[in-house]
This record gives structure tokens, C-alpha cells and sequence, in this order.
């Protein structure tokens, strides 16, 4: 499919990158950009933009050994307040939408895996507008899309009405979806689609090659697979554990064929019939093991989901006598977090990368199919209630949150 011709915002921040990319960022100065502050203390923090003349309000968790100590929704009178802000972060958006993942119903239970430390705003998406700016990529009333990066995990999130983070890390909005769109696709959904393109760019998917499988259908991930590969022509084969009471919704989305669960035992029997072209696999556990078992020779299985386990049952027989390939993919594209790289080539990288996977989004998943997907819009205030659905596996597709919305 030939490229679309990028939105004005879009050509505007690619211009930008290459300045940016010869070095002049990293805490360098840039014409009209003081250097980005490396703590709040001092006189730095003197400097710090007040946030609002009015309150706002956050979710704020704490945790201590895994286990849940408080969480709450907090007012602030200025985001310097929050627990975990970015001495980097050079932009404040007022957030308008952000949405619910794995890893939030995780955080949200106090659980340690996905967080470096409590206590913590939650939220790893976010979409809204700039409201103010230190950096020259952006100006007050961009309207932008946040994902990856660990916010919500290393530093403050999208669960706030405020959120201050670091310009490098914002994409503008594309021009197809509105912010809310944004978040209906939001992790989950970018991360689809990098699944594809990096089964694409591996050479192992192709129209007319057979069923291409996708595990954890009726989750975020899963979803938008499931949307992008009907969307592009592929036969699209979902598995569900709840293939009964979903079959319908995943038809609507492109599914030409729903099952259950994938079953097969990819240790005791690691060669099995010749099922999938490619994988999609959004689970992981033991169904990832089968599924490289029962992919065709030369196919490749694309690997995100750790929601069935983390453990991978399976032996080396796909790879070596099949020809069999196991691709992670990891949506985070992190850029200056803690233990992470600054170098501004990675970065100029991952931005551009970034704003591929969202023009193809905009190309290949459908709004007939975002809109099948998003399942409700919920207020702060019901955050809690519907991680614990999302835990419990009781969600299908996507869930947004809606920061102007308050319980009736």
C-alpha cells in the first residue's frame, strides 16, 4: 500500500528531527530551549512551571512488598506534587483521555513487577493537549498521544488530569483518529500492529500462505490483531477462552474462524500438524508452545502476552527443523528512563518508528473496528472496579477513561 501523505503536524515534527539528531538535545541547549533540568531541587525547581491556578486530580497508589498500602484519588494545586514526576520532562499536557492495560490493572493491585517504585500515578497511555512547553517540538494546543516510554511505571502517569513528561516522548495526533480514538488504540493497539509489521518485515506474512492465528483474541492486543489482519486480507483464525461467548464480537472484527483456546503440549510433542502461517500470540504460556509446534514451516510467530504465564513450553524442533521463527515484540521503545539510553540517533529511531506504526494504523485498523473494539468510557472514579474485570479476564477489547467524566 503506498504511503499517505503525512498530516502538517506530522511533516512539522519530522522536520524537527533532524536537528535534534546531530545532537542538540539531551540536556543541550536548543535555539529558544533552556537545558532540560536534571532534578527539581534547588533553584530548578524554583523554575518549574506551576501547573494550573486551579486543582486537579490524580490517582495515586502505594504499595510495599506487593502488597496494596493505599490508593486513592488525590486534588493537587501543582504537579510538582505528584510522587514520581521526570526531572526531564520538559511538557505539560492536560489530559483528556487515557485507558486501561494489563499492566494497569497490575499497578493498580500494587503488584511490583511492572513498577520501579511507590507510590506512583498510574496510567502507561494518555492522550490530550499541551498546555505547556519548554521544548520547540511542541506549543500550547498540540494535541498529542503518549504510549510506551514507562510512564506509569518509572515515572507519573495518565491516570491525572496533568502530566508532565519529557517532549521527546509525544507523538502527534493522528489525523484520522480523535484523542479518544487514540486511546481506544493506545498500547494495545500499537502493539498489534508492530506485531504485523515486524511478522512483515521478517518476510513471513503473506496473503494466500493459510490461517494466520492469533491467541488472547478478545483482549486489547488480540482485538486490534485480529481488526489489522482481516483489514489487510489475511484469514484470521482467533482463539478464545471465551470463544462461546465472544464468537459473534470477533467475527464482527474479521475473524473467519473462532476456537477455543489453542491446546497441545509443545514439550512432550514439539512437531505437530502444520496449522499457521504466522502467530499472533497475545497469551503467551502453555499455548505459546503449541503454537510454534503447529506452525507451517518457514512461519513465524509474533510474541507479546505473558497473561497465561510467562514460561515458554516448547523445544528448539520448530526452529531448527522447520525453519520456525519467535519474534518479541516490545511497544515500551523507551528513550532516557531510568537504566535507559540517551543516545539522540535511538532516539530520532523510535520517533520515527513511532509515527510509522501510527500512519499504519490509520491505513489498517478500520473505525468500523475501533469502534466494535471500545467497550465503555468510565470516569476516574471507576478505575479499581474495571482493573479488577481486567485481572479476572472479564473485559473484551478496549476501555478508555475519560478525564472529564464524573460519576452521576
Amino acid at each position: 500500500m503506498a504511503p499517505l501523505a503525512p498530516s502538517r503536524r506530522l511533516a512539522r515534527v519530522v522536520a524537527q528531527l533532524q536537528p535534534l539528531a546531530a545532537g542538540q538535545c539531551c540536556g543541550q541547549s536548543l535555539p529558544g530551549h533552556a537545558p532540560l533540568r536534571r532534578s527539581l531541587s534547588g533553584a530548578a525547581a524554583a523554575a518549574a512551571p506551576s501547573s494550573s491556578l486551579h486543582s486537579f486530580r490524580a490517582w495515586v497508589v502505594d504499595a510495599e512488598k506487593g502488597k496494596l498500602k493505599a490508593r486513592e484519588i488525590r486534588n493537587f494545586r501543582d504537579i510538582r506534587e505528584l510522587p514520581q514526576q521526570d526531572p526531564h520532562a520538559s511538557v505539560t499536557v492536560r489530559v483528556k483521555y487515557s485507558d486501561l492495560n494489563y499492566k494497569d490493572a497490575m499497578i493498580m493491585q500494587g503488584q511490583h513487577g511492572v513498577v520501579r517504585s511507590f507510590p506512583i500515578v498510574p496510567g502507561i497511555d494518555m492522550s490530550g493537549v499541551v498546555e505547556q512547553s519548554d521544548s520547540p517540538l511542541w506549543k500550547p494546543g498540540d494535541e498529542v498521544v503518549l504510549t510506551g516510554n514507562k510512564i506509569g511505571q518509572h515515572v507519573d502517569g495518565g491516570f491525572s488530569e496533568l502530566c508532565r513528561v519529557q517532549a521527546e516522548w509525544l507523538a502527534p495526533k493522528p489525523e484520522t483518529f480523535s484523542l479518544e480514538d487514540c486511546m481506544v488504540v493506545g498500547t494495545a493497539g500499537f502493539t498489534a500492529m508492530q506485531m504485523v509489521m515486524e511478522l512483515e518485515e521478517a518476510g513471513r506474512l503473506a496473503v494466500g500462505q493459510g490461517p494466520v492465528l492469533v491467541t488472547g483474541a478478545a483482549g486489547g492486543v488480540g482485538s486490534a490483531a485480529v481488526a489489522i489482519l482481516a483489514s489487510l486480507g489475511y484469514e484470521v483464525v482467533a482463539s478464545s477462552g471465551r470463544s462461546a461467548e465472544l464468537g459473534d464480537y470477533l467475527r464482527r472484527l474479521g475473524a473467519s474462524d473462532v476456537i477455543g483456546r489453542i491446546e497441545g503440549d509443545g514439550i512432550k510433542k514439539p512437531l505437530q500438524d502444520q496449522r499457521w502461517a504466522a502467530v499472533l500470540d497475545c497469551a503467551g504460556g502453555p499455548g505459546l508452545g503449541a503454537a510454534l509446534a503447529q506452525t507451517k514451516l518457514r512461519g513465524a510467530v509474533a510474541c507479546v502476552g505473558v497473561a497465561a504465564g510467562g514460561s515458554l513450553d516448547a523445544t528448539v524442533y520448530p526452529f531448527v527443523l522447520r525453519g520456525v521463527r519467535l519474534l518479541g515484540v516490545d511497544s515500551t521503545l523507551p528513550w532516557r528512563c531510568a537504566g535507559m539510553g540517551d543516545d539522540p540517533s535511538e532516539w530520532q529511531r523510535n520517533r520515527q518508528y513511532r509515527l510509522e506504526v501510527w500512519r499504519r494504523l490509520e491505513c489498517n485498523l478500520p473505525i468500523k473496528a475501533l469502534r466494535e473494539m471500545h467497550e465503555a468510557s468510565i470516569p476516574l472514579e471507576e478505575i479499581p472496579a474495571w482493573c479488577d474485570k481486567f485481572a479476572g479476564g472479564q473485559v473484551r477489547g478496549r476501555v478508555v477513561v475519560d478525564l472529564a467524566k464524573r460519576l452521576s
